[in-house]
C-alpha cells in the first residue's frame, strides 16, 4: 500500500465532521466541501510534522480552522446588510452528517440556520474561537495552541462572541443551547404535512393560518426578500406568481436539512411533465405554528440528495 493510501485510510473517516467544522465557519456547503479537501491537501504536505502529540482528529481540526480563516480573509464581504441573510447561505444536507452522534459534531440547535447566520456576525477569529470553545467544547489552551493566540485572549473574544451570538439571534431563541434530540416532534411533523397540503391544494388561505404573524421569512440565494411578517411574505408569494390556481400543480416531500424540518417543493407548470424539484423550505416551528421560514433555490444542487423530479 502506497503513502497516500495509508494516509487516505487515516483522515477519510474525519471528512463528514470536517464539513460540519467547516459549514459553521463558512455557511456554505459547497465552500465547506472544498476547505475539507484543502484541509486534507494541507495535511498531507504537513504529514512529517504530525508527531502524535495531539490526537489526528485535533490536528486535522486545526488544520481545517486554519485553511477556513485563510478563506474567510480573502471573501468580501462578510455580511451585505445588517438587516439582510447572508448571500452565500447554503443549507446542510443530512445525509452528509457524520454516523458519530458526537453532539459537538452534530448537535441540531448548532444546525439550524438561526444559530448558522448568527454565527457569522462575528469576526473570522472570534468566530473560529467560538465555535472551539463553544460548540466542540474545547478548553482554552487547546483554542489558543490552535490559533496561536494566548489564553487570555481566548478567553476575551469568546465573552465578546457570546453576546454578539445572543443578539443576532431571534428572540424566541436566546438559548442556544436546546434539549439534544435529532426527532422531529409530532408538532413539527403535522406542520411540514399541513405546509406541503397547502401547495398542492393552491390554498393560499391555508398556508396563511400556518405562519406567525411575526414570521422571518427569506428565499435565497436573493437576498432582498427578507420579510419579517406573515403578510409581507404572503404578499411576495402572490406578487412573485408562486400562487396560480389552475396554473401550477405542486408536490412535496417532507425532509429534514440543517436538522431541520423541511419540505422539498416540486412543480409542473404547463411545458412539462413532470414534478420538478423547485425549493426546499427549512421550518422552525413555534407551538405549532411557522417563526422562521427560510427558502432555499435547489435547482442543480444534486448534493441535497433530493430526488430531482416526481
Amino acid at each position: 500500500m502506497t503513502d497516500a493510501a495509508r494516509f487516505a485510510l487515516l483522515v477519510e473517516p474525519h471528512r463528514r465532521e470536517l464539513q460540519v467544522h467547516c459549514y459553521r465557519m463558512l455557511a456554505n456547503f459547497e465552500d465547506a466541501q472544498d476547505l475539507t479537501q484543502e484541509t486534507f491537501l494541507r495535511a498531507w504536505h504537513k504529514r512529517e510534522s504530525f508527531r502524535g502529540h495531539a490526537a489526528l482528529r485535533t490536528w486535522l481540526y486545526r488544520i481545517a480552522t486554519n485553511a477556513c480563516l485563510d478563506f474567510l480573509d480573502k471573501r468580501k464581504p462578510e455580511l451585505p446588510g445588517e438587516d439582510l441573510e447572508l448571500p452565500y447561505l447554503q443549507p446542510f444536507p443530512d445525509r452528509m452528517l457524520p454516523e458519530d452522534p458526537q453532539e459537538s459534531v452534530v448537535a441540531r440547535e448548532t444546525l439550524e440556520l438561526a444559530f448558522i447566520v448568527a454565527v457569522q456576525h462575528l469576526p473570522p477569529r472570534q468566530r473560529a474561537v467560538f465555535i472551539l470553545r463553544d460548540v466542540l467544547g474545547w478548553p482554552a489552551p487547546k483554542a489558543a495552541e490552535t490559533l496561536e493566540l494566548t489564553v487570555a485572549s481566548v478567553t476575551s473574544a469568546l465573552q465578546r462572541a457570546r453576546v454578539t451570538v445572543r443578539e443576532q439571534l431571534p428572540d424566541r431563541r436566546l438559548d442556544w443551547r436546546s434539549p439534544a434530540t435529532h426527532e422531529l416532534s409530532t408538532d413539527e411533523r403535522a406542520v411540514v404535512k399541513a405546509y406541503i397540503d397547502a401547495h398542492e391544494r393552491n390554498d393560499l388561505k391555508g398556508l396563511t393560518a400556518l405562519l406567525r404573524d411575526d414570521l422571518r421569512f427569506a428565499m435565497l440565494p436573493d437576498p432582498g426578500t427578507v420579510t419579517t411578517t406573515a403578510k409581507e411574505a404572503v404578499d411576495g408569494w402572490v406578487s412573485g406568481g408562486l400562487f396560480r390556481p389552475g396554473h401550477d400543480d405542486w408536490r412535496g416531500i417532507t425532509t429534514t436539512v440543517n436538522r431541520m424540518p423541511a419540505a422539498a417543493l416540486y412543480v409542473r407548470t404547463a411545458d412539462v411533465q413532470e414534478h420538478r424539484l423547485f425549493a426546499v423550505a427549512l421550518l422552525h416551528v413555534v407551538d405549532g405554528k411557522i417563526a422562521e421560514l427560510t427558502g432555499f433555490d435547489v435547482t442543480g444542487k444534486p448534493w441535497l440528495g433530493l430526488p430531482p423530479a416526481l
